[in-house]
C-alpha cells in the first residue's frame, strides 16, 4: 500500500466521505494491504454504533414467481425450467413461529414480483405477523410496487423495505434488464419508500457484467447521498438458465473492500454479510463481518422450497433446517469474536430524508 492510498483511507475514516475522483483512485489502488487497513477502520466504525453485535434476519422466500425478466436472475419470467412455488399465509406464519423460538426478531419476506400477492393478500399476512409477534420487525423485499401499495403495506405494519437499486448508472441498468423495466422508476420507488417512512435499504451487485470502477463510484455516491438505513451488496453469481450464464462472477476481494468503504461512508448503516458471500467462499460471511458488516440472514423457508428459490447457482444452506442454519451461523460468528443479538436491530441513526 502506497502512502497516497493510506492517506485516502485515513481521510475517508475521518470525514465519512471522499470526492468522487479520490473514491475512484481508492478502488483502483486497492491491494491486500490496503484492504486489511480499511477493514480495521470499518470494524471499529461498526463497533462504535453496534458493539460486536451481529443481527439476525429470518429470511422467508415465499414465492419464486416473477413478472420480470432480469437478465441475471434465475427466477426470471422466461426461465421455463424454474420449479415455481408459492407459500400460503399459514406456511409463512409457521416459518415465523419457528424463527421466533430460535431468537429471530426480524422477519424478511422476500419474493419475486408475483401479481398473485395483491395488496390485500400481502397486507393480511403482514397484519397477522404483527399481531402474533408485535416485538418483531417486518422487512419486505418484493420489488417495485405503486406508491399506494407501499403505503398500504406500511400502514399494515411493515417496518423496512429492501429494494436494490442494482446500479446507479442508467445505461448499465438497462444492459441488465429488459426495456420494460426502468432505472428511473426504480429510483422513484426508493424515494417513495423513504418518504412514506420505511427504514429503506438499497444495494447493488458487485462484478455485474459491464460494471466498471466508475460505475461503482456512482453507486457509492448514490448510497452516500440517499443515506439508506440498510445497504445490501453481494457478488454477481451467474445462473445457468439466464442470458448471462457465461459471465464471470464477482469477486470476494472487491465485495469485501466495498463493504468496508460503505461502512466508512455511512458508519451507522446496517450492512449484511450476504448468502452470496458465503456461496463464493466457505468463510465469506465471516470475512464480511470482519470487513464491517453486522447483519446475517439465515433462511427460515421450508427446506422443501429452498432449492427452488435459485437466483444464482450453487446457493448455500438449501438443505438445512432453520435451527441448523441458526446454530451454524452462531458458531461461525462467535468464532471470530462477535455476538449474535436476539434483537430487532434497528438502525442506530435516523439519517436525514433524501431530498
Amino acid at each position: 500500500m502506497d502512502r497516497a492510498q493510506q492517506q485516502r483511507i485515513d481521510r475517508l475514516a475521518a470525514q465519512a466521505d471522499l470526492p468522487d475522483g479520490e473514491l475512484l483512485q481508492l478502488l483502483k489502488a486497492r491491494d491486500d494491504e490496503s484492504a486489511a487497513y480499511i477493514a480495521g477502520f470499518a470494524r471499529r466504525a461498526a463497533q462504535r454504533y453496534y458493539g460486536t453485535n451481529v443481527y439476525l434476519r429470518g429470511l422467508i422466500e415465499f414465492t419464486n414467481y416473477c413478472k420480470n425478466d432480469c437478465y441475471y436472475c434465475g427466477i426470471r419470467r422466461s426461465n421455463s425450467r424454474a420449479d415455481r412455488y408459492r407459500l400460503t399465509g399459514e406456511q409463512i406464519l409457521e416459518c415465523c413461529e419457528a424463527g421466533y423460538a430460535l431468537g429471530f426478531r426480524t422477519f424478511v419476506l422476500q419474493g419475486g414480483e408475483d401479481p398473485f400477492y395483491t395488496d390485500a393478500r400481502l397486507c393480511a399476512i403482514v397484519r397477522q405477523i404483527k399481531s402474533a409477534w408485535p416485538d418483531c420487525a417486518i422487512t419486505l423485499s418484493v420489488g417495485e410496487r405503486s406508491a399506494a401499495s407501499y403505503r398500504a403495506l406500511y400502514d399494515a405494519g411493515a417496518d423496512r423495505y429492501l429494494l436494490r437499486h442494482e446500479t446507479a448508472d442508467e445505461p448499465h441498468y438497462q444492459s441488465l434488464h429488459p426495456a420494460s423495466m426502468s432505472w428511473r422508476h426504480r429510483m422513484d420507488c426508493l424515494n417513495t419508500l423513504r418518504a412514506i417512512g420505511f427504514q429503506t435499504g438499497c444495494g447493488f451487485m458487485v462484478g455485474s457484467p459491464g460494471q466498471t470502477d466508475r460505475h461503482l463510484v456512482k453507486d457509492l455516491r448514490f448510497i452516500k447521498t440517499f443515506a439508506p438505513h440498510m445497504v445490501g451488496i453481494g457478488p454477481f453469481i451467474p445462473h445457468h438458465d439466464t442470458p448471462l450464464a457465461d459471465r464471470p462472477a464477482g469477486t470476494l476481494e472487491l465485495t469485501l473492500f466495498l463493504l468496508s468503504v460503505i461502512r466508512l461512508l455511512l458508519p451507522a448503516v446496517l450492512l449484511p454479510a450476504t448468502t452470496a458471500l458465503g456461496t463464493i467462499a466457505p468463510d465469506g460471511r465471516e470475512q464480511g463481518i470482519l470487513a464491517g458488516a453486522n447483519v446475517v440472514m439465515p433462511n427460515l423457508s421450508p427446506v422443501s422450497v429452498r432449492k427452488k428459490y435459485e437466483l444464482y447457482d450453487n446457493k448455500i444452506c438449501t438443505g438445512e433446517e432453520a435451527a441448523e442454519c441458526r446454530l451454524c451461523l452462531q458458531r461461525r460468528i462467535e468464532s471470530i469474536g462477535y455476538h449474535v443479538a436476539a434483537q430487532r436491530g434497528d438502525s442506530k441513526v435516523a439519517y436525514p430524508a433524501h431530498t
